[in-house]
């Protein structure tokens, strides 16, 4: 986003846990300023940015009986006007989903719904403003990652039916040739709450939670040999943060540092070896 990072929504302290608040942040000058907040509070959403617009897919929102009410909703930033603006929503309402960008759509896979989770797979374009339907994930499961190397799809991680007891280190592949997924090396450490980013041909996966604490492991994949090792590890354990780069750098921001209802205002910037 022209070395701009944007944090959109999410939990906050006080009597507004939930909310639609947007900040964005400038590496180069290291501050912060607010930015036009989302029509409403949301949280646990998919984001993805095409062209220069971020797309805020999906995610939960305060019903009256939970804060958990998954959601359809697709809203599209332009921090050049500074607005939102909606769009179509997707075909299956789900929160704490993975959103990656591959062949300028926007594919998202998995999450929870309202009755556990689902694996869908669901490709939005933002040129043409439709939806359409690829093969579903392998392993059901959210609170997962996914990014993009080399014209594949990656899922990892997560955990099933929103309980970090139960965390998974699967990895699977997809490749839109085919419309077929494919497992891979497992995540050396079974975590969820997770976040990654893609610098050069590496994934970077980054912190988590589970019953013991929160994670500040951070390792990375090698689609090319199929094959994960060990990078310097976050300052800050977390979980449920935020992953960007700019100018190959990955800067980690947000999260809680316990598991469960926990906030961070970390902002940690990892700088991967040269390869």
């Amino acid at each position: 986003m022209k070395g701009r990072i944007y944090v959109v929504g999410g939990f906050q302290q006080g009597l507004s846990f939930i909310t639609p608040a947007v900040e964005e942040y400038d590496p180069k000058t290291d501050a912060w300023r607010e930015r036009a907040p989302l029509p409403g509070g949301l949280h646990h959403t998919g984001i993805g940015v095409v062209n220069d617009r971020i797309y805020v897919i999906g995610g939960f929102e305060h019903s009256v009986l939970s804060i958990w009410s998954p959601l359809t909703s697709v809203y599209e930033y332009d921090p050049a006007a500074d607005r939102w603006t909606a769009r179509k929503p997707m075909p299956t309402p789900r929160g704490a989903l993975a959103v990656a960008v591959l062949d300028g759509k926007l594919h998202a896979v998995g999450g929870y719904n309202r009755e556990g989770n689902t694996a869908a797979h669901e490709v939005y374009d933002p040129v043409t403003d439709t939806w359409s339907t690829r093969t579903p994930m392998p392993t059901a499961r959210d609170h997962h990652a996914a990014a993009a190397v080399g014209g594949r799809l990656y899922a990892i991680g997560g955990r099933l039916n929103r309980q970090y007891s139960q965390n998974l280190s699967v990895a699977e592949e997809y490749d839109p040739a085919t419309d077929r997924w494919t497992r891979k090396a497992d995540l050396p450490t079974a975590r969820s709450g997770i976040t990654a980013a893609v610098v050069g041909e590496r994934i970077y996966v980054f912190g988590g939670e589970a019953v013991a604490g929160t994670f500040n492991e951070n390792e990375a994949y090698h689609p090319a040999s199929n094959s994960w090792t060990t990078q310097a590890p976050m300052p800050t354990a977390r979980l449920g943060m935020g992953s960007a780069v700019v100018d190959g750098r990955i800067f980690v921001l947000s999260g809680g540092p316990t598991p469960g209802g926990s906030f961070s205002n970390a902002n940690e910037m990892f700088t991967p070896p040269t390869r």
